[in-house]
């Protein structure tokens, strides 16, 4: 993590700066524009999805297409299923063998917003699947709550944190947790994992 003395406290403040004390901040840049540069400077490789709703969170998604396995579900008529229901008994121990496989990997999950609380519970329930990282307006974090309130819970969760200055470049003020042992394989991630298949086909046609 770095750590930038000048926003630690404001002169002659005890609590440095209130977030009831100053407006929300403007994000320097579309969204799209903020993932893909996060992305990168992430080291994050894959293809960046348009924002969508996952579990009820607007994040953007970074994959990567795995070739064989989308290879063998064009061959079998598999594409993807966004039945939840469906997708559900694809773990059941007797369906074993017979379920198309994953055809993508989800590389991390992005959660770009104005205010780190907006952000975060965007984020945090991806946190325990995968790498997951947040995008910031740069001065949020001179904020109190940003440094009493919001990094104790990103280290918590692993979760990294980027910010976007005026000239919408970014800095990475904490570094998360970087998995690269695939998820486990449950009824949720299936079907998530389906939904990103689904929107990396769309992106790529």
């Amino acid at each position: 993590m770095s750590s930038t003395p000048a926003r630690i406290a404001a002169p002659g403040s005890a609590q440095g700066l209130s977030t009831t004390a100053l407006p929300v901040p403007e994000l320097p840049a579309s969204v799209e524009e903020l993932a893909a540069a996060a992305a990168i400077r992430l080291g994050w490789h894959g293809v960046v999805l348009p924002e969508m709703v996952l579990m009820g969170r607007k994040v953007v998604v970074v994959a990567e297409l795995l070739a064989d396995a989308h290879a063998e579900r064009v061959c079998v008529g598999a594409g993807p299923e966004a039945d939840k229901t469906t997708v559900s008994t694809w773990v059941w121990p007797e369906m074993e063998g017979r379920v198309p496989p994953a055809a993508v990997r989800i590389v991390g999950v992005l959660a770009v917003a104005r205010h780190w609380r907006t952000a975060l519970a965007s984020a945090v329930p991806f946190a325990r699947y995968g790498n997951a990282a947040v995008v910031l307006p740069e001065s949020v974090a001179f904020s109190h709550d940003y440094l009493s309130n919001c990094l104790p819970r990103v280290r918590r969760y692993g979760v990294s944190v980027l910010l976007a200055d005026d000239e919408k470049d970014l800095s990475v003020d904490v570094s998360g947790r970087q998995e690269t042992v695939p998820a486990e394989d449950t009824a949720i991630t299936r079907w998530v994992n389906e939904l990103v298949y689904e929107q990396v086909l769309a992106t790529a046609s």
